[in-house]
Parts: C-alpha cells; structure tokens; sequence
C-alpha cells in the first residue's frame, strides 16, 4: 500500500460525521502529509540552497503562475455548476483546448521574447531553463481542469492523495539533485506538477460522459459560461499579479536574493494556510450553491467565518511575536530577514486565508463583475505600494507597504461578503474578537517572556513550545466541536 493511501485511509478513520465537515477533513487531512514534508524539508533545502537559488525559483514560479490562472481562461470554474455530466464533460475539454492553445503561445513567446523578459527582470541564470515553461503551463492547466472535475465527483481522498505525491515528488527531486544548482529547484517543481495531473486525468477520462463529448457541446458550453473568460479570468490574473509581482519586482528593483527571501515566507507560512483554506473552499463551493439554491446561505458563510478566524489567529499572533528569531532558528541566520518580512505580512495572511474560500461566492452569485472590480482595487493598491517602495530603495519599507495595501482591500471583500449572504455586521466582528481572545489566551507564554526584561535570550523558545502546547489544544477542541 503507498504511502498516500496509508496516510489517507487513517485520516478517514478518524473523521467526523457531518458531510460537510467529514469532506473538508478528508480534503485538508490529506494534503496536511503535503504540508508536514513541505515544512520538514524547508530547513534542509534552505541549506543546501542560498537566497538567490530561491529568488530564481520565485521568477520562474511567478512567471508560471501568471499564466497558468488563465490557461484555460477559467471555464474550469464551471465544470461543478452542470446538474447533466455530459455538459460538464464537455466544459472540461473545453478547458483543456484552451489549455493546450495557451502552451503554444507561450512557447511561441518564450522563443521570440524570452531573452529580453530575462533580461529585464536580472536573473540570466533563468535563461537556461525558460523551456521548461511550456511544460509547467501544460501540466499546471490540465491538473487545475481534473482537479474541478475531481472537486465535482467528491473525489476528495483523491485529491488529497494526489497532493501528496505532488509534494513528495517535488522535494525528493530539489534534495537529492541539489548539486545541479537552482535549476533541481524548477525541475522538481515541474515534476510535481506531471505527478498530480497523470493521477486525476486517469480518474477523470474513465467517466463515460466524456466518450458523448461533441464539438457542438463545446461551444455550447463556451456560450452558456462566457461570463467566466470575461470577468473572472481578469479577477484572477489581477489577484495573482498582485500575489507574484513582488517576488518579480523584488529580483528586478533589488537582487534575487530579495526575491529569495520573500519566496521562503510564502512557501513556508502562505502554503499551509493556502492548503487548509483551498480545502475548506472547495468542499464550500459545492455546498454554498446548493445553499443559495435554497436561500439558506447566511447561515453557513457565517459560521465558516468563525471558524476560519479560530484557525488563522493563533499562528498570526506568533509570526507578529517572534517571526524574525522563527526564521532564524529554523532555516539559518542568513534568512532572518525573511522572518522580518513574516511579520509584517501576519496580518495579510490572516485576512487573505479568512476570505479567500468564501470568495467563491462571487461566482455563486454571479457577480464575476464586481469581483473584477476588487481584484483590481487589490492589484493597483499592491503596484501604487510596491512603485513607492522601490522608489525610497528601501526593501523593508515594501514589504510593509505591500502586506498593508493587501490587507486592507481584503477588509473590503469580508465587508461585501457580510452585505451579499445577508450577515449583519456584528456577525463578522464579533468572531474575529472571540477569536484573537482565544488566540492571546494561547501564545500567553510568548507575551509574558517578550513583556518581561532578564530572561535569557533562548526563553523564548521554551515559551514557544508552551503556546505551541496551548495551540494545539485549542484546535483538537475546535475539530471535536465538527463532530
């Protein structure tokens, strides 16, 4: 039996008896044997690499990323929204045309353009794997397609499985083939990505609906779901424009070694909270449509707002606290800057995991528009940050410009989330106080060491594992609450 299926089957065992509760549990269960190889490998690879290594792996991820969100132009998005299966069929080869047009314009682009893009942007040692871009666009955009169909048939364990061997692959790759120099970094990234795609499409193609896939279907499906490539594919390119930009302007405005750093703290810190609230919203999306169907929706946004701030609070008090002696103990002193970065971008990874699975409901109520319209309050308040920063030469001065700009347009989407599911204002303050009251109550070990002058310098680290104690207790409450 491998390793994923072990894992996945005494996550099972072990889940709660609510539908809702019991998918997410399966869903963030297993992708967590991701996270915990993920995070056990950071203080390896963070020796075996330097600063600037990752900073070419930010590049190259930031570029891959801006074309991945519109590989397929977001149709994906509409692939669990169809009662009929044949019609969800065909929006997922839909998808996956689309796909394979944007690999080969991006390969056409590479080839005309990409000595000058690496150029501008200060990394000449990416120019020896810019072909590896097209493989990253095919693969990430195919995997993104089966992982919505995977989301449609429930195949939550499968998924979870999937990310698993994602992980497992990437790393084994960027550890054992350091000596290859950065470039094991983008190889085992690549990989990752061939890993999960082959074991959803698998799953995906042995469903008869895809054997009744006609052309007149396609573009049946290319007219009912315009609203997706019109709206939603600009929502998303702006968000994450507004996500991968400072890794690129880092490394073309001040080194790579800037974009290196930057690249620890959101694979080490944004990735487990990114992993736990992707999961929370998928299983979200497919309940919260039913729901509005129903009229009954208030209710849950509402209540998984309040749990989300129970689980975001708690590690966002300790980044605050302690995030730059974190960072230095755990990877290395050369990359205790990027625990100064932590500190500072805390906040905005609270607000970003708290809303962003419960930003599903721009598409379940069909207002793509507006969320165009935040997406590009968000990018503009990053670039108008990021430009400021850069223009005062002062690195740390960006990033705190940057978390803020990022995490007060996230304050606006929570806002418009209350007003659209019918929540009352109270409904939203009230559990982000409740929560960080907790949360103060668990890392009271970290204040009392940090408020009191004469301990010695390592106590905190001892105050640490007490918080870390308390943490751990107030979340096993919070997964017996779901049983």
């Amino acid at each position: 039996m491998s390793i994923a299926r072990i894992f996945t089957s005494a996550i099972s065992r072990i889940l709660p008896k609510s539908a809702f509760a019991r998918s997410v549990g399966v869903l963030a269960g297993g992708t967590a044997g991701a996270q915990v190889a993920m995070m056990a490998a950071a203080p390896i690879l963070t020796r075996l690499y330097d600063p600037d290594d990752f900073g070419l792996l930010a590049v190259y991820s930031g570029i891959l990323a801006l074309v991945l969100v519109v590989a397929s132009v977001r149709y994906e998005l509409a692939i669990p929204l169809p009662e009929d299966e044949e019609e969800a069929a065909n929006i997922a080869v839909l998808s996956l045309l689309i796909v394979l047009g944007v690999t080969a314009l991006s390969a056409l682009g590479l080839a005309l353009f990409g000595a000058k893009v690496v150029d501008v942007l200060g990394v000449p040692a990416l120019a020896g794997y810019t072909w590896l871009l097209p493989f990253g666009v095919l693969l990430g955009g195919a995997y993104t397609v089966f992982n919505y169909w995977a989301i449609r048939t429930q195949q939550f364990p499968t998924i979870a499985k999937t990310q698993l061997r994602q992980a497992l692959a990437t790393i084994g790759i960027q550890m054992f083939a350091f000596k290859l120099g950065s470039g094991a970094l983008i190889v085992g990234q690549v990989s990752g990505h061939c890993v999960g795609t082959l074991s959803l499409a698998r799953l995906a193609l042995q469903s008869p609906a895809f054997r009744a896939v006609t052309w007149s279907g396609v573009r049946r499906a290319a007219v009912r779901y315009r609203r997706l490539p019109i709206f939603s594919t600009w929502s998303a390119l702006f968000n994450t424009a507004g996500a991968q930009l400072p890794a690129l302007l880092f490394a073309a405005l001040f080194s790579p070694v800037a974009a290196g750093l930057f690249m620890l703290v959101n694979r080490v810190l944004q990735l487990p909270m990114s992993v736990i609230g992707s999961a929370i919203g998928h299983v979200f999306f497919a309940s919260a449509a039913q729901a509005h169907r129903e009229g009954n929706i208030a209710p849950l946004v509402a209540d998984l707002y309040a749990r989300l701030c129970h689980i975001g609070m708690p590690p966002t008090l300790v980044l605050i606290l302690v995030g730059p002696d974190l960072f230095a103990w755990v990877f290395g002193a050369e990359w205790r800057q990027a625990g100064e970065f932590a500190q500072w971008m805390a906040p905005w990874f609270f607000l970003g995991f708290v809303s962003s699975p419960l930003s599903t409901l721009f598409t379940i109520f069909e207002r793509e528009g507006q969320g165009l319209i935040f997406q590009s309050v968000l990018l503009f308040a990053r670039i108008a940050a990021l430009t400021y920063g850069a223009a005062q030469d002062d690195l740390s001065l960006t990033v705190i410009l940057f978390s803020t700009a990022s995490a007060l347009s996230y304050i606006g989407v929570i806002v418009w989330i209350a007003v659209m599911s019918n929540n009352s204002f109270w409904s939203i303050v009230l559990p982000t106080l409740t929560a960080f009251g907790v949360a103060i109550i668990c890392v009271l070990p970290l204040l009392i060491v940090l408020a009191i002058d004469g301990f010695p310098p390592s106590t905190w680290l001892f105050a640490l594992v007490a918080s870390s104690v308390l943490i751990a207790m107030r979340y096993w409450g919070l997964l017996r609450a779901v049983y």
